[in-house]
């Protein structure tokens, strides 16, 4: 059998493997809280690696990977250091336990329901639908793009194909029965994504392809040179560390893995959650950054700069000279066919739940029925995923487009979402002020790349590329504004209001 047919027979294996897995699981989808949260029955390891694969994508191990890689060398390892501690690690110890029983008690199937919910404001869920709708678009496009620079590079086929495919793969699981379905792929997708990553990384150290020599000597070797630990300025260390604390504390506000809270069974299964999305955040992220950062051992750092290969062409190029296997190509490619599902999924669950949820069925004369309500959100996924396509076909870089969708997003909602499980006396005035602060300076990067698309001043061009960096300071800006705010304005007779919010959570001994 040929190299092409292995590859493509693998990846025919992995869609008739997961359209089995719709079919059966769609059938117990009954009403749009299975649709959205699988009927809050999911167990420690289907959570944990539902949330992983929706973490990390192509996006992670083609944009991400190879931009630090280009800009930091070994240092880009600590983004993937910081992904596994603080944004699976610290985020599920802080915020599983207390967003699963906030979520339960109150029967929450969006992010803006909490929103509405905690700070009696129908206008702060509207605003967030919106902003969530939005700007899930660029994310999503960028997940696109991170598989098809690799199926162009090592397949040769053609981008847009690739896209069609994934796109395609989303719309079924969708279609068929949304989280439930979702869920149970992500677990044999997670599964997948271990082995692969664990193969892919014993192969990339052996490869005598590189510059320097194969093996654990030849890294050792590269690690001694300026290309492998790099002196990094003041400005440098700030963009790494931006994109570090971006990638890491940016999940904590993001609604689509915020909802990966929502459907988790109970108490038990949360802290359990916690080691499995710990321990899998460190191999796949930290193994995909580990790869990126050994750009230097394939390629001259001058070619590198000079865009030859190009930043998003990097790993693909990298996999290509390493001379894999074909089947662990094949391996690769649905590695990262399902990591991207996953995630598209993951987001347009989460973008057209809240539109159909949160504004449709909210504004309606007449409340939707489940089977309504349900109908519209899968037709909304469909057409989200096509946005998204559409989106994807832009020359916008992946690290810049999904830095523009984490950054307004989480800049804007993790201050109130956040602060909120712990303290009574954040106000709606507070989450507001912190909501906007964060959202107008999270916009400012996204602002200048549409400008530079008419025209080139060099201010616009340079804040274009600093989202992580505006993301950072979003996130930070909007928790102080939002905590000075409500001190300010917070009144003992709010407390009576929000009660119902709050339960005891039972802390580990």
């Amino acid at each position: 059998m040929s190299q092409v047919a292995i590859i493509y027979t693998t990846i025919a294996v992995y869609v008739v493997m997961i359209a089995v897995i719709g079919v059966i699981t769609g059938r117990r989808s009954r009403g749009i809280s299975d649709f959205t949260v699988g009927g809050r029955n999911a167990g420690a390891w289907l959570s944990a690696l539902s949330y992983g694969t929706a973490y990390f994508s192509a996006v992670m191990f083609v944009g991400y990977a190879g931009g630090t890689g280009k800009g930091f060398g070994l240092w880009g390892i600590l983004a993937g250091l910081g992904n596994a501690v603080f944004g699976s690690w610290l985020a599920w110890k802080v915020l599983a336990r207390r967003t699963r029983d906030v979520s339960s008690r109150l029967k929450l199937k969006t992010m803006p329901e909490y929103f509405e919910q905690r700070y009696g404001s129908t206008a702060l869920k509207y605003f967030a639908a919106a902003v969530i709708f939005v700007f899930m678009v660029p994310y999503s496009a960028s997940v696109y793009k991170g598989l098809a620079s690799i199926a162009d590079e090592l397949l040769g086929i053609d981008v847009n194909v690739c896209m069609i495919i994934i796109a395609v793969m989303a719309m079924l699981i969708l279609v068929l029965g949304g989280y439930l379905v979702q869920a149970r792929a992500d677990f044999v997708q997670g599964i997948i994504m271990f082995a692969g990553i664990v193969l892919l990384l014993v192969f990339v150290i052996k490869s005598d392809k590189p510059l320097f020599d194969g093996g654990m000597s030849g890294i050792i070797e590269y690690a001694r040179t300026a290309e492998g630990l790099p002196k990094l300025n003041a400005s440098q260390w700030i963009t790494l560390w931006a994109t570090v604390l971006m990638t890491s504390f940016g999940t904590w506000g993001l609604p689509q893995m915020v909802t990966k809270y929502f459907g988790i069974k109970d108490d038990r299964q949360a802290k359990r959650g916690v080691t499995i999305s710990t321990v899998f955040a460190l191999l796949v992220a930290g193994g995909g950054y580990f790869i990126g950062a050994l750009c230097y051992m394939y390629f001259n750092k001058a070619d590198v700069l000079a865009g030859t290969p190009a930043q998003d062409y990097l790993v693909p190029k990298m996999l290509k000279l390493t001379s894999l296997p074909t089947v662990l190509l094949g391996i690769v490619i649905v590695l990262l066919l399902s990591a991207s599902v996953s995630t598209l999924c993951s987001v347009s669950l989460t973008a057209s739940s809240v539109l159909s949820v949160d504004l449709i069925n909210d504004r309606a004369k007449k409340p939707l029925g489940q089977k309504k309500l349900t109908a519209l959100t899968k037709i909304l996924c469909a057409v989200f995923v096509v946005i998204s396509f559409v989106v994807a076909n832009t020359e916008t870089p992946i690290l810049d487009m999904m830095s523009y969708s984490w950054g307004v997003i989480s800049g804007s909602f993790l201050a109130p979402y956040v602060l909120a499980l712990y303290d009574k006396k954040i106000t709606k005035k507070g989450a507001w002020a912190g909501v906007l602060t964060g959202f107008c300076i999270a916009m400012i990067p996204a602002v200048s790349k549409i400008i530079t698309m008419f025209a080139a001043p060099e201010l616009a061009v340079k804040l274009a590329g600093m989202g992580p960096t505006f993301a950072c300071i979003a996130m930070i800006a909007s928790i102080i504004v939002t905590e000075v705010v409500s001190r300010l304005t917070y009144k003992p007779s709010d407390e009576l209001y929000i009660a119902p919010f709050y339960s005891e959570v039972k802390e580990e001994e």
